[in-house]
C-alpha cells in the first residue's frame, strides 16, 4: 500500500495536468454541444448539419488527402535514407527534410500565401525560366494550398518517426534480399515496409489528429467556402457568439479523430491476434 501511494503520489501532478487541460475542456464542450436555449438537446447538432455539411465533408477529404500523400513521401523518403547507396545525396537529403519540423503552422500558411499566389514566388520563378507565361500563371489559395501547406510541415514528422523505425531494423534482412537480386523498390515495399507499419499507421494518426486542429493554415490560404472545420468554429464564435454550434462543430471533430484512432486500434489488436 505504501508503494502504490507513493506512485499515486508521483503520477498526480500529470493526471492534474491532463485532468485540468484535457478532461475539464472536453467535458465542457460536450456540455455545451447539447445545451440550447430551450435547454438540452441536440438543436445544436441539427443547425451544424444544416450549415457546414459541405464543410466538414471538405474537412475530413482534405486530411485525409494529406495523409495519405505524407504517408507516400514519408516512405520514399525515409526509404532512400535507409536504402540509398549515394552518401552525398543521402546527406543533404537529411538535412533537408527535417526544415519544416520547426517551423510553426502560422508561419507556413503566411509563407505559403505569397509562395502559391498568382503573383507570388513559385509563378514568377515558373515565368522567369519560361515554363509559364504570365497569362498561364494561377492561384492555389485554395484546396490544394492547404494540402501543400499539411504536406510540406507533417511529411518530415512521419519521416523522422519511419527513418528510426527503418534504422533500427536487422540489416541481414536487407543484405540478403541485395544478395539475391531484390531491387531496392521491391526490398522497401516487402521486407522493409511491412516491418514499421505499425510505426507507419501511429505516425499516420497523429499526423490526421493534427492536421484536423490546425486553424491558421485554412483561415490564411483559404478562408472561402467551402472551409475546414476549425475555420468554422473561429468564424461561429467570433462573429456570433455562437459556442453552442462551435462546441458541435468541434464534438464532430473529436468523433472523426477517434474513428480513425479506433481503427488503427483494431487493426493493431487484429495483427497481435494472429
Amino acid at each position: 500500500m505504501r508503494d502504490r501511494s507513493i506512485g499515486l503520489l508521483l503520477a498526480l501532478p500529470a493526471i492534474a495536468t491532463i485532468a485540468l487541460l484535457y478532461l475539464m475542456p472536453l467535458m465542457a464542450s460536450a456540455t455545451g454541444a447539447f445545451a440550447t436555449e430551450a435547454g438540452f438537446g441536440i438543436g445544436n447538432f441539427v443547425k451544424t448539419y444544416e450549415l457546414y455539411t459541405t464543410d466538414i465533408l471538405y474537412t475530413l477529404v482534405i486530411v485525409s488527402l494529406s495523409t495519405v500523400i505524407i504517408a507516400a513521401l514519408a516512405v520514399a523518403i525515409a526509404g532512400y535514407l535507409t536504402l540509398g547507396e549515394n552518401p552525398a545525396a543521402v546527406e543533404v537529403l537529411r538535412w533537408l527534410y527535417r526544415w519544416p519540423l520547426f517551423i510553426p503552422f502560422i508561419v507556413v500558411g503566411q509563407v505559403l500565401r505569397t509562395f502559391l499566389a498568382k503573383n507570388g514566388l513559385m509563378n514568377n520563378l515558373l515565368v522567369a525560366a519560361g515554363i509559364l507565361t504570365p497569362l498561364q500563371t494561377m492561384s492555389f489559395l485554395d484546396w490544394r494550398g492547404i494540402v501543400i501547406a499539411f504536406v510540406w510541415k507533417q511529411t518530415p514528422f512521419v519521416t523522422l518517426l519511419l527513418a528510426g523505425a527503418m534504422a533500427a531494423l536487422d540489416r541481414g534482412t536487407i543484405e540478403a534480399a541485395r544478395n539475391l537480386g531484390a531491387s531496392r523498390l521491391r526490398i522497401l515495399f516487402e521486407i522493409v515496409v511491412p516491418q514499421v507499419r505499425t510505426t507507419l499507421f501511429v505516425a499516420m494518426v497523429l499526423s490526421f489528429v493534427t492536421m484536423m486542429s490546425v486553424l491558421s493554415v485554412p483561415l490564411m490560404i483559404s478562408a472561402q467556402s467551402p472551409t475546414m472545420i476549425t475555420a468554422d468554429i473561429s468564424f461561429r464564435i467570433n462573429a456570433y457568439g455562437d459556442y453552442g454550434v462551435a462546441n458541435a462543430l468541434g464534438m464532430i471533430s473529436l468523433a472523426m479523430t477517434m474513428a480513425v484512432a479506433v481503427f488503427y486500434l483494431r487493426q493493431n489488436l487484429k495483427e497481435k491476434a494472429r
